[in-house]
């Protein structure tokens, strides 16, 4: 687990019915509120392979 000074937390505020449809990931992308925002983005991110576009940069500059 991580330590809490490596944690960042956001707030963000979704519509009824964005929420509705976040809530529909219950169980499949985690099973807190939390959990489920989270792996949207990242599934979201990776799936525009900004994140293998940015590690790929990262190296590349080492």
């Amino acid at each position: 687990m991580t330590q809490k000074e490596d944690v960042k937390r956001v707030q963000v505020t979704f519509t009824k019915h964005q929420w509705e449809l976040i809530e529909k990931f219950r169980g499949i992308l985690g099973q807190t509120d939390a959990e489920i925002v989270r792996n949207i983005i990242l599934t979201w991110l990776s799936e525009k392979s900004i994140v293998s576009t940015t590690v790929k940069r990262t190296m590349e500059e080492d």
